[in-house]
């Protein structure tokens, strides 16, 4: 156990204890067969700081950002708020996965970086060795950075049920690539707000300047916490959190599997059911029924009283977002629900 008085309470390194960025380093090159320094790990506080630290380090005004659609809600603002410009670019339905050459026709020479997040939020998509090395090759190519969304990494349910990095992919790429990942996700914490980033070290040496004097270092404790973790429970959290995932994924997929106009999600990864309701709404929207899958959202709460997140935060108008994180009992009801009433809506 960690307690705070258990190390020094004085100033900590802006980017980290330097027994956690060796242990995440360690950890990092036990997951990728690739040697890393702890000089090229940055803790952050979050993840979705580590990725404002990467568009700021690496982007300038002006500068276009490719992102692949569906987003998450805040990639965007961050590509904003480093003064470039976000291109999207559609994923392919219904895997959701890269098009490689719509991506290529969007790079201009104003592209600096691309975004990409495998295991994907919200569409569950795994993207494949073949895309990732299409990808690597292009960042290659046009001398474009790579920013590595990697938060689900530890939550692959098909194939090998492991992880590929594009680094592993493509090595050519790492010194194009910023792998950005959430510890306190990972070990169900994320009230602690800690997270890093593995990169050049130049961009390491730039986040220490952003995070020394224009952010809030991590919590001393919390690293503490997860370097105990690191040093003693030998990922056991993660075992026993990607078991009960990967139970209740099966558990989904079968109810689902019920659906009749809408096709069934695959969720490779992550912990989200994403369902492309497209067609049924483009039929309901003819009988003037029901719009978007905003529309959708409210309707199934109000009748169902289960609560989705409707595409539309996501940029994509067809899609609709549902967890299976939540307790077995509580998901089988609540997809059961989805099912009946989305059934109810059925194209006649």
């Amino acid at each position: 156990m960690v307690t705070v008085d258990s190390g020094s309470s004085g100033v900590v390194d802006p980017i980290g204890l330097m027994p956690l960025r060796k242990a995440v380093a360690e950890r990092l090159a036990a997951q990728t067969g690739l040697d890393w320094m702890a000089e090229e790990i940055a803790i952050t506080a979050g993840s979705r700081e580590a990725l404002l630290y990467a568009a700021l380090a690496v982007l300038e005004r002006g500068d276009e950002v490719i992102i692949i659609r569906p987003w998450q809600p805040w990639v965007p603002a961050l590509v904003q708020a480093a003064g470039a410009v976000p291109v999207f670019v559609d994923a392919q339905r219904p895997r959701y996965t890269p098009n490689v050459g719509s991506i290529r026709a969007a790079v201009t020479s104003r592209t600096k970086a691309m975004i990409i997040n495998s295991p994907n939020n919200p569409t569950g998509a795994v993207y494949s060795r073949t895309t990732l090395q299409e990808l690597g090759e292009l960042a290659v190519e046009f001398r474009i950075w790579i920013i590595s969304d990697e938060r689900y990494s530890t939550l692959v349910f098909t194939g090998l049920h492991r992880h590929e990095s594009i680094v592993v992919a493509y090595p050519a790429v790492r010194p194009r690539t910023i792998i950005v990942n959430p510890c306190s996700q990972a070990l169900a914490i994320s009230g602690s707000r800690l997270g890093y980033f593995a990169a050049p070290t130049a961009i390491v040496s730039a986040a220490r300047k952003l995070q020394g004097y224009a952010a809030i270092t991590p919590s001393r404790e919390a690293q503490q916490a997860t370097l105990s973790h690191f040093q003693v429970a030998g990922g056991r959290i993660e075992r026993e959190t990607y078991q009960r995932l990967f139970g209740a994924r099966d558990m989904g997929l079968n109810i689902l599997s019920n659906l009749r106009d809408v096709t069934p999600p695959r969720a490779d990864g992550a912990f989200f059911f994403y369902l492309d309701l497209n067609r049924l709404a483009s039929a309901l929207q003819d009988e003037g029924r029901v719009g978007v899958t905003d529309d959708f959202a409210g309707w199934l709460l109000k009748h169902t009283n289960v609560a989705c997140l409707a595409g539309d935060a996501f940029g994509d108008v067809n899609g609709l977002r549902l967890s299976f994180g939540a307790p077995p009992g509580a998901s089988a009801i609540g997809l059961k629900r989805i099912v009946q009433a989305l059934n109810s809506l059925r194209i006649r």
